[in-house]
């Protein structure tokens, strides 16, 4: 490096006295030798800016063959920076220029450059044929040209040698790129053997590129050995020239290797070399990037190890299981855990590439799949099979496996199998260089897919025809439908296309159960395979194709796809884990016993139900049980009136569909439709809401209004108003007033009080929902927005307009958040805007909008010439670039407005730190500024240090989640933020501090009285945060945010700190860090602790174990201040089976002992709960009072589900909770998540939130559990939306 300084010196000096002489010929040669050193340093934006010095001088002076080099030295500039279209220009300009003087020599190099550009170009995209077809053009150009100069040579100082062997590495490189790897190996080593004849030296940078590419080549083909010996000698060539960069590449390669082989320490020990001379280099921060992903994916493949460790123990007990259930009842059940098992553990190999592994689970899994009798499973295990073999280039084998799987599919009539197979078996020939038959294969495949389609085609039609057919006729009595009903069931073709071939796979027409011996299974096979002989002789392919279009499942590339185990419904199935029936849930579920099915049914209606169809026509549907059949009622199905589905035990199931849309009298643009909105067979609630308003009648869109699977009342509200507003004649809308609604009636009771969509449905069967208008509000961008829409023939956005109806926000503020806005689609909104002139706040963040946005609100903001008054600019989350801040820095009205800039979540890279820069020099009264996972790295965070100054306001600075970004970096800005007199929070969240960045942070607190502090991912540890804490938290001030989380702190830090110093703390986040029980109990202490202070409180995973949970719940009894608080993913492993065992032996020393918990109602009532650990029986006194009442009846409720599906440990548990979260009365939201807790516990919990806090909500879904207050709805912001308070 000092000998490269000295040279840097001595060139500059020269440049310098070129420049003074007015000699351009030399200041042009000096300004190239300047950025060539730079660019072997690594620092490729400074080598640009001396390469375009002499492009400059050489263009203005000298003559154009002198603007060659250069040319070439500038196209790779941009090629090694990634800025593909400038080094395009570069390299056809020098390419152009090489042809008019009929120089061969930059002809050759000229085409070489080009075939590398669009090499590149090809690699980073799937299927740009366009740059492949170009880069195999200059390639062999490159390659002729080189031949010739080679055979004559223009000069006898060059036998173009060098440039001979690159094209063969280049053509190598290509063949390789097209997976031709014996192409390419046999190029590349040619390479090698002409170096060797030519007596090249043994370190010279043509041989390093040919090890390189050969090692990759090697790779492919599974040669490790070979592929080993090619990389390190690359590595070792590298080293020896200097070549960091390319030594930096060697290691990733080496990396690549042992990572293929399951050598994971290994690979990270390459990665992390590789890391350190890529980070040496200034400008390789795309090599930076590409090693820190490998490093991340092989911490994962780690992980993904493990648990196949843990699988194949597993799979270990299931054997031994199978040992002793063999013939007996067990024996089916056993082997299908062992299936699933082995499932799991050809996907995890899958996933991590361990092909051995792969093939060896692959091999057992279809062991199982004979025992099982299941024609299926066995031909996705010889597929599973063949895509091992395929995978370690076994390619005969492969086929051989892909055969049995093409016949097995055959024999159950898998077309979609079938096609699969067919494709693998064209990649396997493709790969084997048997390019007509893999053409020949892919048609096959084709055309079985073609046949599918179109069968399913004809059945769609054919139940569409009757369904029409159905609602043109019209039933006298219930008797003839249901007679209609078994008419249709009894036609095959009428079968759902989306029914499951596991149902229908063993061809037999009947349903085993999981604990049948396989002995009767087998003969029953062959029973139905000897009745049915004569039947299957006389199947044709099309027949085949008819049965096994009623399994088509989603088509992906993934083979695994083809089992068809996914199903929009449930029938009956003989897989004991694949289907599931639980009365719990709204959807996939049959019903299960007459009782079950009346009780549900008893409060809907006697026996019909009203849905809106398609067209919408009311069909009265007969919901009475016969003896022969099943009959489940569903949301959750596709557009049509009715399926008919036949189980393996030919019980019918009717499975009655609800409406995928009605009639609507309205559409979105305001204009009257008679016409049905187009069915969607993917959405889970595409339905229509009949809403009437005074005399008119809309249809409203259920996805408008729901979140997740709960109703949205005021979504439902306000797109009850907008769609009002549409259907008005022009004159009514001018005035731009839209009604308000106050309250939707269903049934005569407020609508609020219903939760889910299929709730409501029910209702809608019989009557009406009605919506009263209590006043109207005028919304004057609205009726700009609209009448804008009109005049572009735009169709209104309805999350637009929802958002704009916004009550809850002044005119002022304009959030259009989440509302799929793209630079076309907003151009309504931006005209609206600009008519509308003055607004404090613009929110367009989580849309598609990128810099044409940003361009059109420049103008807005322009013509609006508003130089006062605050501006809040949240554009978060877009798809904005770094000249988006271009606009904002050529926007002086913005200088005196602009407070809150949030311009996070959008790829800003470096390229956008003079703009940052100016921004914060020129607008003097910004506060907040977030930059936040923005792509940047130290050198735009250095240039915002830099545009700081004591006069500046700035008080809120995120800059979290950017990488690289160093320590001494990260020190100078914190040094700067020192000199501010407003500063008060700090986001340095995802960047990895060290101690110096820790000792800075101090002396910032010790200087600033800072508000806030957010440190989520940082790993500065038990040691840091104690370093940290005691000048943070000096002052008696209130400290309103530190974020701890994923900070590496043990239990040990919490059990030892200064519960005073904490006091003082509004939100705390420990987030992922494992605080155990025992730090656990000094949470609670500062919880009880009458100076705590704290609002918000995050303890998700930090291993507290339920008990933990129990106690920090318990200790809010004396809290008055704590309002939120998230306990999710807080278990323990077997934690609940010692809480058992521990009652157990309680029990049997205490047996008739009984424990009393006393929960404190509102009314300072008290219900004495007594649980009788031998009979799980919850007694509840007698109260007078009927609150009290209505609680304990509850908690009854709940006890009594206790004592049918949990241990009395699970249910003191629960007991003990609820009477907790009955106690926390100041407490408004709840985060329960992923605690293992029952659904019955569940409603234990909300039983007791309820009792004192009214209104309140629940939002209870697979593993979800959050409780709420109407005002502090949970996931209503997301965590990157959250507002930063002004000042």
């Amino acid at each position: 490096m000092p000998c490269q300084d000295s040279e840097l010196k001595a060139a500059k000096t020269a440049y310098r006295s070129a420049r003074v002489e007015g000699n351009h010929r030399e200041e042009a040669r000096w300004a190239n030798v300047i950025g060539d050193i730079h660019k072997n340093r690594g620092e490729y934006v400074e080598a640009l800016k001396w390469l375009r010095i002499d492009y400059d001088v050489s263009l203005k002076y000298l003559l154009e063959k002198d603007l060659l080099p250069t040319c070439q030295s500038i196209g790779e500039m941009y090629l090694r920076l990634e800025q593909f279209s400038e080094a395009l220009t570069y390299q056809k300009k020098h390419l152009e220029l090489a042809r008019d003087a009929d120089d061969v020599v930059e002809q050759q190099r000229a085409s070489t450059q080009l075939g590398r550009t669009y090499h590149e170009l090809f690699s980073r995209s799937d299927h740009d044929h366009n740059s492949i077809r170009n880069a195999k053009k200059y390639f062999n150009f490159a390659m002729e040209l080189a031949v010739a100069l080679k055979k004559k040579p223009p000069s006898s100082k060059s036998s173009f040698l060098k440039e001979y062997i690159d094209a063969h590495n280049n053509k190598g490189m290509l063949e390789m790129e097209l997976d031709n790897f014996q192409e390419a190996k046999e190029i590349l080593t040619r390479g090698l053997e002409i170096c060797d004849e030519e007596e090249v030296s043994e370190f010279d940078d043509g041989r390093s590129r040919l090890h390189h590419n050969l090692g990759n080549v090697y790779m492919e083909l599974r040669n490790w050995n070979e592929a080993r010996r090619n990389i390190k000698m690359d590595i070792q060539i590298c080293n020896k020239i200097g070549h960091r960069q390319g030594e930096a590449k060697g290691y990733i390669n080496l990396g690549e290797l042992h990572s293929r082989t399951q050598k994971y320490e290994e690979a990270i020990c390459f990665y992390n070399k590789a890391l350190g001379l890529a980070r040496s280099l200034e400008d390789e921060d795309a090599l930076v990037r590409q090693i820190e992903q490998n490093i991340r994916t092989v911490k994962e493949a780690v992980k993904v190890m493990d648990e196949i460790k843990k699988e194949e123990q597993n799979l270990k007990k299931l054997k031994r299981d199978i040992a002793a259930a063999r013939g007996t009842p067990n024996e089916r059940k056993c082997l299908l855990q062992q299936n699933g098992s082995l499932e799991r553990l050809v996907e995890k190999s899958r996933m991590i590439s361990a092909w051995e592994k792969h093939c060896e689970f692959a091999k057992e899994k279809k062991r199982i799949a004979s025992e099982l009798c299941d024609k299926q499973r066995l031909g996705d295990s010889y597929m599973d099979v063949g895509e091992s073999y395929q995978k370690l280039r076994k390619f005969n084998k492969a086929i051989k496996w892909y055969k049995k799987s093409w016949e097995m599919y055959q024999t159950i009539g898998s077309l979609e199998g079938q096609a699969l197979v067919k494709i693998n078996i064209g990649n396997v020939l493709d790969s084997a260089q048997k390019w007509r038959q893999a053409l020949d294969a892919y048609t096959e495949s084709y055309r079985r897919l073609k046949i599918l389609i179109d069968k399913l085609k004809n059945s769609i039609e054919d139940e569409s025809g009757a369904k029409n057919m159905a609602e043109d006729c019209c039933s006298e009595t219930d008797t003839e439908a249901d007679n209609n009903l078994s008419i249709a069931g009894s036609d095959d073709d009428l079968c759902s296309p989306h029914t499951s071939s596991r149902s229908k796979a063993l061809s037999t027409g009947e349903e085993f159960i999981d604990d049948m011996p396989l002995l009767s299974i087998y003969q029953s096979l062959k029973g139905s395979s000897r009745k049915t002989t004569g039947h299957m002789e006389d199947l044709t392919n099309t027949k085949q194709a008819d049965k096994s279009s009623k399994s088509l499942t989603n088509l992906t590339g993934n083979h695994q796809a083809v089992v068809g185990r996914k199903r929009v419904r449930v029938i009956l199935s003989d897989d004991e884990d694949e289907m599931e029936c639980s009365s719990k849930r709204s959807h996939d579920c049959v019903l299960e016993d007459r009782s079950t099915y009346d009780a549900n049914m008893s409060k809907v209606s006697p026996s019909n139900i009203k849905v809106v169809s398609e067209n919408g026509s009311k069909l009265p549907i007969n919901v009475e049980e016969s003896s022969s059949s099943f009959k489940c009622w569903s949301p959750h199905t596709l557009a049509k009136t009715c399926r008919h589905s036949r189980s393996m035990s030919n019980d019918l199931v009717a499975e009655l569909d609800l409406p995928s849309g009605s009639k609507c009298n309205t559409d979105a643009s305001g204009k009257p439709s008679d016409a049905a909105p187009p069915a969607s067979n993917s959405s889970q609630y595409d339905k229509y809401i009949e809403c009437q308003i005074g005399n008119d009648l809309i249809h409203i869109e259920a996805t408008w209004c729901t979140a997740s699977d709960k109703l949205d009342i005021e979504s439902l509200k306000a797109v009850a108003a907008c769609l009002y507003y549409l259907q008005l004649p022009t004159q009514k809308r001018s005035d731009g007033l839209l009604p308000v609604v106050q309250h939707i009636l269903c049934a005569g009771r407020d609508l609020e009080s219903l939760e889910t969509v299929e709730n409501l449905q029910i209702c809608l069967g019989n009557v009406t929902v009605e919506a009263s208008i209590d006043g109207w509000i005028h919304k004057r961008l609205i009726k700009m927005y609209v009448d804008f829409c009109k005049q572009l023939s735009e169709k209104p956005n309805m999350k637009v307009l929802k958002k704009l109806y916004n009550l809850e926000v002044s005119d002022d503020e304009i959030v259009v958040s989440e509302c799929d806005l793209q630079d076309l689609s907003i151009t309504p909104l931006i005209n609206a805007l600009q008519s509308q002139k003055a607004f404090s706040m613009l929110d367009l963040s989580h849309n598609l909008l990128g810099n044409g946005t940003m361009e059109a609100l420049q103008k807005v903001f322009t013509a609006s010439d508003q130089h006062y008054g605050d501006l809040t600019l949240d554009l978060h989350c877009n798809r904005f670039g770094p000249t988006a801040l271009l606009q904002i820095c050529e926007c002086s009205v913005l200088f005196d407005r602009l407070e809150v800039l949030n311009i996070s979540g959008n790829r800003l890279t470096d390229a956008c730190g003079s703009y940052l820069s100016t921004i914060l020099k020129k607008c003097k009264a910004l506060y907040s500024l977030n930059v936040e996972n923005c792509c940047i790295t130290s050198r735009t965070i250095q240039k915002i240090a830099d545009a700081l100054d004591s006069t500046s306001v700035l008080a809120y600075l995120c800059i979290g989640h950017n990488s690289p970004v160093s320590g001494n970096t990260i020190v100078n800005l914190l040094s700067k933020l020192s000199t501010l007199k407003r500063f008060l929070e700090l986001n340095l969240s995802g960047l990895k501090l060290g101690k110096p960045v820790v000792d800075a942070l101090c002396q910032l607190a010790g200087t600033l009285s800072l508000s806030g502090l957010i440190l989520g991912g940082t790993s500065i540890g038990t040691e840091g945060v104690m370093q940290l804490a005691e000048p943070l938290l000096k002052g008696a001030e209130e400290f309103v945010k530190l974020d701890l989380s994923y900070c590496g702190l043990t239990s040990n830090f919490v059990s030892n700190i200064n519960v005073n110093l904490f006091c003082s703390i509004l939100e705390l986040n420990l987030e992922g860090n494992p605080i155990l029980p025992e730090g656990g109990n000094t949470l609670c202490s500062l919880l009880v602790n009458p100076s705590c202070s704290l609002k918000v409180l995050v303890l998700r995973k930090c291993q507290l174990g339920l008990a933990g949970v129990l106690h920090i719940i318990e200790a809010l009894a004396e809290n008055n201040s704590l309002e939120e608080l998230n306990l999710a993913d807080n278990t323990v492993p077997n934690e609940l089976y010692s809480l058992k065992s521990d009652l157990t032996v309680k029990g049997d020393t205490e047996k008739h002992d009984q424990i009393l918990d006393t929960i404190k109602l509102a009314g300072n009532q008290e219900v004495h709960c007594s649980v009788n650990l031998d009979y799980h029986q919850l007694e509840v006194a007698d109260s007078e009072d009927d609150t009290v009442k209505a609680a304990a009846s509850g908690i009854d409720d709940s006890a009594s589900s206790c004592q049918r599906n949990s241990s009395s440990a699970e249910c003191l548990l629960t007991q003990q909770l609820a009477v907790a979260i009955g106690k926390a009365k100041k407490l408004q939201l709840l985060d329960l998540s992923n605690n293992a807790f029952s659904s019955e516990a569940a409603e234990t919990f909300y039983n007791s939130w309820t009792s004192v806090r009214v209104p309140s909500q629940k939002h209870i879904n697979e593993g979800i559990m959050h409780f709420s207050t109407k005002e502090k709805k949970c996931c209503r912001v997301k965590p990157c939306c959250k507002k930063v308070l002004p000042l």
